[in-house]
């Protein structure tokens, strides 16, 4: 069947439409349209994202951050904490496409299998030995012991973990491509949700007995 040359053109420009504008899934964040755009973490206006401070308020401090710079306590069930640089934190990253944690491990603490839905994760290993891991959509294990100095990253939304494998304390800076990348716990998803998920999916999902689910829930009921 023949294509006439007004629908062959209409095509040809429909296809260099779709290549030429930029995608939204293409980036964490949407680009900024201006210098910056500090966080007013205080304003009752629901966006994606936070709204910006009038530019009278805008002061220098809201472009530096020393929440990163003492080590955090890791005396809990994991051995792990993570202190967060995220726009919540941090105001001045609003709309910058970035943001920063640093996790603190005690000998053999583990910062548990979760993922980042919203942004791909870099990290560099500043003290220690930690095994760092995450599952791709295929199902296969990545993973590598790290020495201080050596980076790795974690895709978009892959479930991933670090464990300290070393003698003493260890520590890591990761850096994520959006202001907020969000994060999924595994164990407190699944166990620790309000309202919980049903015994049932998660007996039949684990091929478990209830009173394990229960067992675990318990853990976390806190």
């Amino acid at each position: 069947m023949a294509i006439s040359s007004s629908s062959a053109y209409h095509l040809v420009f429909c296809l260099l439409v779709t290549l030429l504008i930029p995608l939204p899934s293409h980036a964490a964040d949407p680009d900024p349209l201006q210098d910056f755009c500090v966080a007013n973490l205080n304003s009752t206006l629901s966006i994606n994202g936070f709204p910006c401070k009038p530019l009278s308020q805008v002061t220098s401090e809201d472009f530096f951050f020393s929440g990163l710079a003492k080590e955090g306590g890791t005396n809990n069930v994991f051995g792990s904490i993570v202190t967060p640089g995220s726009v919540s934190f941090f105001p001045g990253v609003n709309t910058l496409g970035i943001s920063m944690n640093r996790v603190d491990f005690a000998p053999g603490g583990v910062n548990v299998p979760h993922s980042h839905p919203l942004a791909t994760e870099t990290g560099v290993v500043i003290k220690g030995r930690l095994l760092v891991g995450f599952v791709s959509t295929s199902n296969i294990f990545y993973s590598k012991v790290l020495m201080p100095g050596q980076v790795f990253v974690i895709p978009r939304g892959l479930v991933h973990f670090q464990k300290n494998v070393g003698i003493g304390k260890a520590q890591t800076f990761t850096t994520f491509n959006s202001q907020n990348p969000g994060v999924n716990l595994l164990p407190r998803t699944l166990f620790a949700s309000k309202p919980p998920i049903p015994n049932d999916v998660l007996t039949k999902a684990f091929q478990v007995e209830d009173y394990v689910v229960d067992s675990i829930k318990s853990k976390f009921a806190a």
